[in-house]
């Protein structure tokens, strides 16, 4: 789904020689990257990479910049559906619409192809981490040494699974990959990529899984089914539920997005609602052993007590916990997908919208509640002053001067600072990677 702005505006602003306001109906693709320091967009025109970091920065003054990031070379890539990028480093993963069927992998600040590879069907997800490459086609999915870019293992007969839903555990010990069980229910699989063999199968939930996503570590995995209201984190190796959470009653959503917190001890889920729900993983070990003298804290526990004799269903409604902080992201109708770091001494999330601008907010953790917005960025190049936009949903948002400027397509959140590329011990090189055929597939042409 996609936004235009203000027609008038629009105008006004093409006549002014800058068109990047009519771009925002043009994202067809944002990812954040393993560890969430980068963002990647795909647009009808071309791609564009940013980087995030905390500067560094007093109590007093906790806002984030938005400068160009510098030795970026643009491959001549139209339609960029699907993007991601190896962490830090220069290795993206690319698929084009052009070419739905074709994987490009290339080194951006060479402006060079690393390798490209063929495939029978059309390519759904592409999920990388330090070791390992994930192709998720309608019906199997490829795994590929991150090293040399060798096939070492096709998963065939996977339910049918148009929208390429998996997940890769980005750390290095616990190399798991997750995807649908089933196409009728929300079972998950569970995937060792590491011996090549099947792991756990986790009963989630009775809709189809629309979202899921690892912990850091990847002991754990958040759940989402197509109705939205429940979500459910389980251990990732003995299937066990380890938390239930509510995003809403009466209101069914289409989760969105999952991200877990540095530490792992929060999880933020973005849905079709415009409300992103923020849950404090905490286990009845670590709540504290008296509740407050309240008569929330009362009405509490009689809940629990009333649940133990109603029906399965009701007592879930019961006791599932609630959010802990929202935030209620100014364009409701914009699918996002989010993020959250840490700070010295706080936690920032994330909220990347298909409309092309980034919202960044604190989060509380000590008290929850509402989330603080802190600043907003247009991820497309607009005036060098201050400037408000009206947008398709009638809302108007005000944008700061310190916004992308024209030195080249790929912007950083951070101050002045330059982050050298990570190599992690992985081939980025071109000339580490030899002359590859495609996977014997029976050559296919796009």
């Amino acid at each position: 789904m996609s936004f235009v702005t203000d027609k008038t505006q629009a105008d006004e602003t093409n006549r002014s020689g800058n068109s990047a306001t009519s771009a925002h109906d043009s994202v067809l693709r944002l990812s954040f990257n393993q560890d969430y320091t980068s963002l990647a967009m795909g647009t009808i025109k071309s791609y564009f990479l940013y980087t995030i970091a905390q500067e560094n920065q007093t109590i007093e003054n906790r806002n984030f910049e938005i400068r160009p990031f510098p030795n970026i070379h643009q491959l001549p890539y139209d339609n960029v559906r699907i993007i991601e990028r190896l962490y830090a480093s220069s290795l993206l993963a690319v698929v084009s619409d052009q070419a739905p069927r074709k994987l490009k992998v290339c080194h951006f600040k060479k402006g060079t192809e690393i390798c490209s590879i063929s495939f029978p069907n059309n390519i759904r997800s592409v999920k990388l981490n330090r070791l390992k490459l994930i192709v998720c086609l309608d019906e199997s999915i490829y795994i590929y040494n991150m090293r040399d870019m060798k096939v070492v293992h096709m998963i065939r007969d996977v339910p049918v699974n148009p929208d390429g839903l998996c997940a890769l555990s980005s750390d290095d010990k616990s190399q798991y990959l997750a995807y649908p069980g089933s196409s009728i229910t929300g079972e998950i699989q569970i995937f060792d990529i590491s011996n090549l063999k099947s792991g756990v199968i986790i009963s989630a939930h009775d809709s189809p899984l629309v979202a899921m996503e690892f912990d850091g570590n990847g002991a754990r995995i958040a759940t989402a089914s197509n109705k939205g209201t429940v979500i459910r984190i389980h251990s990732v190796t003995d299937g066990t539920r380890l938390f239930e959470f509510r995003r809403g009653i009466r209101r069914v959503a289409t989760i969105y997005c999952f991200a877990f917190s540095p530490d792992s001890n929060f999880l933020a889920a973005s849905s079709s609602t415009g409300t992103i729900h923020i849950f404090r993983l905490v286990t009845q070990k670590e709540k504290p052993t008296e509740a407050p003298v309240s008569w929330m804290g009362t009405f509490s526990r009689v809940l629990e007590d009333v649940a133990y004799y109603l029906p399965k269903q009701t007592s879930e409604v019961l006791t599932q916990e609630r959010a802990f902080a929202t935030v209620h992201h100014p364009s409701s109708e914009t699918k996002t997908i989010i993020a959250i770091t840490a700070s010295t001494d706080a936690l920032k999330l994330f909220v990347a919208g298909y409309d092309g601008i980034v919202h960044t907010y604190e989060i509380n953790t000590r008290d929850g509640g509402e989330c603080q917005l802190m600043n907003q960025y247009s991820l497309f190049q607009i005036s060098s002053s201050d400037q408000t936009n009206t947008f398709h949903d009638g809302a108007t948002r005000k944008y700061p001067p310190n916004l992308l400027r024209n030195e080249t397509n790929a912007i950083v959140l951070t101050n002045n600072a330059q982050l050298a590329d990570q190599t992690y011990n992985t081939a980025i090189e071109q000339d580490s990677f030899p002359p590859l055929p495609s996977p014997s597939l029976g050559g296919y042409d796009e």
